[in-house]
Parts: C-alpha cells; structure tokens; sequence
C-alpha cells in the first residue's frame, strides 16, 4: 500500500506541475509534496479539534473561532472571502465562501462543501474537522488556477442537530438562496467525515445486513453516496477517482429514507433540485467515536485523506470540462 501511494503521490506533483505550467501559475514546491498536504491536514484538524474543540451554537464563542480560522485560511491563499449570514435565536452564523470566478462558463457552479460545527460534547476530529481540513487543502492548491466554470469552497454552518434538515441549517439556508436567484450549480460535492479507515475483518457495518455481501466488510474504502437522481455526477466522480489514487473507492445509490443517505450537506441541494453527492468514510457504519468526546485527531489516518486530496483534485478538474451527457 505504501508503495502505491508513493506512486500516486509522484502522480499528483507531476498533474499539479503540468496543470501551472499551461495555465502560467507559479507553484511552490512546497506544494508538490505528499507530505506537505498531510501536515496541512493534520495542522486543520489539531487547529479545529484540540484548539477550538467544539463547536456548536451553544458555545457561540468556539463556532465564532472555527469560522474565523476558516476565513484566515482562505485568506492567506488569497481569496477575498465573502459570508452567507443570518440569524439564529439571536446570534449571526455564517457559511463561509472562497471562489474563483470562471473564465468561459462563470453561470455554472461547482461547489465543494463541508460543515465545520461539531455535535454537542465531541471535538469533532472526524466529524467533521477532517471535511473541512480537506476543504481548506483544495483552495490552497487551485487558488491561482483559472477555471472555465466557477469553483466555490463553501464551510458551512449549523449541520449539527439541533438543526439538521431544518430551515436553520447552514447548508439549506445557502442551497435555497440559490435557487430563489436561479444559480446554475452543476453539482455539489460534500466532504462528510474522512478521515477514519480500519483495515480489519468486520470493521464496517452498513444500514441493511444484505449490503454486506455486496460491500467490502474492511473500512478501508470512501464511498460516494448518491439519490438516483444524481447519479450521473456520482459516476464522474467515482470514475476520477479511481483514475488517480489507489484508496478504495465504492457508490452507493438510494431514496433519502435509507439511514445514512442524506446526512450531510448534499441534501440540501437535492431539497432544491441540484445534483449533489456526498464523500464520506460512512460515518457511524465505521467509526466508534462518532458524536463522542473520543473523536480525536489520533484517531484519523492523514495519509489517506491526502490521497483524497488528490483523488479529489482530479475531480475538480474533470467537473470543469465540457461533459457530454451521461448515466452510470
């Protein structure tokens, strides 16, 4: 395994270096370390987890730090940052927004998300630092890159219950102020827990017995989790990553009423027509510490959540091209 993932770590310097050669953006070499975006991961998750800790709007104090570290970190890649805020029984919350505007085609929309709140009592390592850490990797590296669509990077707020799948959640606050506006978004990527894999017999469970013989029983795998409806997006994702990195990569396709389907972001967009998936290491199928004060950085491996930054670089460019209508 290591050397595969010595291979696709050459894999991505040579892609990152070629894609600033054509596009004329200079690229630290910093950059085109493997080991560099795994510090990068590991210092976002340590900042989020250990430093702030949890963040809910019960302690509005943290939730204001983690978005302020957010901000900073897009800022210093040099986005001008812009917020989505409201109220919340009276305090202001805001999803957080990086964008590079598009060259050919800015009307349509690529967004990768993830929620950077944490449920009450857990410091959130997993879930959900590890989305966000990812999140604030892939701005960092494309934050020069020319696009021909728009390519936002959107932390959003309040995915946590109390409010999740209600009109407070940050992410169905954004997705309807899209719509009321009639923005083209071309899909939606949410970043859901990344960061826990296990390779031992029986480490990963699932919502219905039967799926286990269609599934690997080793939690070693990220799954991109789809409705039906979505299911194009799903197969270009899916196929870009498999196409560069050796970390498993499984889909699931399902109604929102199987457990676990639309637990995250991407709902909110389905809620308002918009393809969008969810990547995720499954969450509780697969990870004991999940909405427990044991969800500690420790416990990811950032290795492989570096992978998926480079698994999830190629899918960003793929999304950006033209694409010829298809299902999977």
């Amino acid at each position: 395994m290591r050397k595969n993932r010595l291979k696709m770590t050459n894999w991505f310097r040579l892609t990152i270096a070629c894609s600033s050669l054509l596009l004329n953006i200079p690229v630290a070499s910093a950059d085109l370390e493997g080991g560099s975006v795994q510090a990068h991961l590991e210092a976002s998750v340590r900042t989020l987890a250990d430093t702030i800790g949890p963040r809910t709007l019960k302690n509005p104090d943290s939730l204001h730090a983690a978005a302020e570290f957010i901000t900073r970190s897009f800022e210093s890649s040099g986005y001008a940052v812009t917020f989505h805020s409201y109220d919340v029984q009276g305090h202001m919350v805001r999803n957080i927004i990086a964008e590079r505007r598009g060259n050919e085609e800015p009307d349509h929309i690529l967004i990768i998300g993830a929620h950077y709140d944490t449920a009450e009592g857990t410091p959130g390592a997993d879930d959900n630092a590890s989305g966000v850490a990812v999140l604030l990797e892939l701005a960092r590296l494309y934050a020069q890159t020319s696009f021909r669509k728009t390519v936002r990077f959107v932390a959003f707020t309040l995915e946590e219950p109390p409010f999740f799948r209600s009109r407070h959640m940050g992410s169905r606050v954004y997705a309807r102020s899209l719509k009321a506006k009639n923005e083209q978004v071309d899909g939606m990527i949410s970043l859901e827990m990344l960061g826990f894999f296990s390779h031992e017999e029986g480490s990963q469970s699932f919502p219905f017995f039967w799926l286990r013989w269609m599934f690997p029983t080793r939690g070693n795998f990220i799954t991109v989790v789809s409705n039906f409806a979505s299911k194009g997006l799903q197969g270009q994702v899916r196929d870009a990553l498999q196409a560069s990195m050796t970390l498993p990569v499984e889909t699931f396709t399902g109604p929102w009423w199987v457990p676990g389907v639309d637990l995250s972001d991407h709902g909110s967009f389905w809620k308002e027509g918009y393809p969008a998936v969810m990547l995720t290491d499954t969450a509780f199928y697969r990870n004991p510490h999940y909405h427990a004060a044991t969800d500690v950085p420790e416990t990811l491996d950032y290795g492989a959540m570096a992978e998926l930054v480079q698994g999830m670089s190629e899918v960003i460019m793929t999304l950006d091209q033209k694409q010829k209508s298809r299902i999977n």
